[in-house]
């Protein structure tokens, strides 16, 4: 069950909005007395309430917005017990202060925004003993390996316990809390009304996660990213398998640099059966594939990866995405052994996709330039790939015949720069932006306008996901539906 957090400064709002939220089908909601601007009137906001709730007042050293006297706070939470509200939300050290009656729920909660405890079990055994119904311990993720001791704190728990870790690394516990035998998770009202840190919208949690059906049975699959909020591959790859019926889920994992040994050691054990790899973990994750296919080796990085038994498989799909989308755009011929061979190339930046677009062009006899805003990145990969090295202020200076845009300039919200000046253009150009929020870059915008060819990231994006879904499920992707998800969420008129 989700329960869905609202915090107004209205009365009036909190209870339109609540009613808003029963219609559309939540099954709990928490009132968050304490973003209230004037007195609480607690019978306003529960005498006809609409459906079940949570009452919660939280201290500002909880995470609240509590002005008042703590005196005034535990009379409003002993005033919703002694109306019958069906939970309330006590912190652990003032349980003691407020005593059960009636048929309302206790839950005792302890909140961290500093850190994730070392003894949670403990803790939840102590706070089970202040006779909860309910014990709830939100804490602050700083590290993957802490969600991996809350889900196991949650699951192997006696009493009904929510286990959350807050912020962007603890997205994860938010969204397997069902899972793991929690009674019910937390989102917030809207995304843009975020009640605590790494709060998943309930929109989000319902519809994209679809998080009431998921069970033991459910295959796991994700993002490893750092950062990883802004990723549209859970959007692409969940809307696919809903639309194909399948009981699997796509999850953003975001894994410090630090924490990837600590990821993939417990990948299995949270049931994760692939991952896609981005930025910043390509290069580092192959040293732990135990097998790997001969162009992620070549390339250095891989950017899938798929657990089978004790094995990690290791594939490149940004590779063969990038080849797909040059080879339909320059009709090469299949036949020939160095298809490329006198075409030259120019490729701004030296990450890990650039790097697999790299090796894949010089593989077909590509005449390749590497121009890169960090100089010793651009050469590192130039003498491992084999090509020339131009300083970033010289990228101008040669004429080709394919330009390939493997850096995040003119990604949005940088939607106005441009990593190539339109003057150095013309209409003999292929011009490959691998960006694709916005697809239409700056970039893009100006090849066009010259009559140049053009591929999009969008291209690339669709087609290395398809090829990644392939690996997770084994079916062929639905890639028009994948392909028209994108082009919503990127473009930049939303209709509602």
């Amino acid at each position: 069950m989700i329960c869905v957090s609202l915090g107004r400064a209205r009365h009036k709002r909190m209870i339109a909005e609540h009613q808003f939220l029963v219609e559309q089908g939540a099954q709990l909601v928490e009132l968050r007395l304490d973003f209230i601007g004037r007195a609480v009137n607690l019978k306003r906001l529960i005498d006809e309430r609409p459906g079940p709730v949570v009452i919660t007042c939280r201290r500002r050293e909880d995470g609240g917005r509590w002005m008042r006297s703590e005196q005034e706070r535990l009379m409003v939470l002993r005033s919703a017990i002694a109306a019958g509200v069906e939970y309330v939300d006590i912190e652990a050290d003032i349980a003691s202060q407020i005593p059960r009656y009636g048929n309302t729920k206790r839950i005792i909660s302890y909140h961290d925004f500093a850190e994730t405890p070392d003894d949670l079990e403990s803790l939840a055994a102590a706070m089970a003993d202040e006779d909860a119904d309910i014990v709830k311990i939100a804490s602050m993720a700083n590290s993957f390996s802490d969600n991996i001791r809350m889900l196991n704190m949650v699951k192997n728990a006696k009493r009904p316990t929510i286990g959350i870790c807050m912020g962007e690394i603890g997205m994860v516990t938010r969204i397997l809390g069902e899972r793991v035998g929690s009674p019910f998770t937390y989102a917030t009202y809207s995304a843009d009304k975020k009640l605590a840190p790494g709060q998943l919208n309930w929109k989000e949690m319902n519809t994209l996660y679809r998080y009431k059906e998921i069970n033991e049975a459910t295959e796991l699959f994700g993002v490893v990213a750092d950062p990883v909020a802004h990723s549209y591959s859970p959007l692409i790859h969940n809307t696919a398998f809903y639309d194909q019926g399948l009981n699997a889920r796509y999850l953003p994992f975001r894994v410090p640099a630090d924490d990837l040994h600590i990821f993939l050691q417990n990948a299995r054990n949270l049931g994760v059966s692939g991952i896609s790899v981005t930025i910043p973990h390509k290069e580092r994750t192959l040293e732990y594939c135990t097998q790997a296919e001969s162009s992620a080796n070549g390339i250095g990085a891989v950017n899938t990866v798929i657990f089978q038994g004790k094995d990690n498989l290791g594939y490149n799909t940004d590779y063969r995405a990038a080849m797909d989308c040059i080879e339909q755009v320059l009709t090469l011929k299949k036949d020939v052994d160095k298809p490329m061979m006198g075409m030259s190339v120019l490729i701004l930046g030296a990450g890990g996709v650039s790097r697999a677009i790299a090796w894949g062009l010089r593989q077909r006899g590509a005449d390749i330039t590497i121009a890169s805003r960090t100089f010793e990145r651009a050469n590192l990969l130039a003498s491992e790939i084999g090509c020339r090295v131009v300083e970033w202020e010289d990228r101008h200076s040669h004429k080709v015949n394919l330009l390939v845009n493997g850096t995040p300039i003119g990604m949005h919200p940088d939607v106005d720069s441009t990593p190539y000046n339109a003057s150095a253009m013309n209409q003999f150009m292929v011009v490959f932006d691998t960006v694709y929020n916005p697809e239409s870059t700056m970039l893009i915008k100006h090849a066009r306008k010259h009559g140049c060819r053009i591929i999009t990231g969008i291209d690339m994006f669709v087609r290395q996901a398809a090829y990644q879904y392939k690996l997770f499920t084994g079916r062929d992707a639905p890639i028009a539906l994948m392909r028209d998800t994108i082009k919503q969420a990127t473009n930049p008129v939303q209709l509602n």
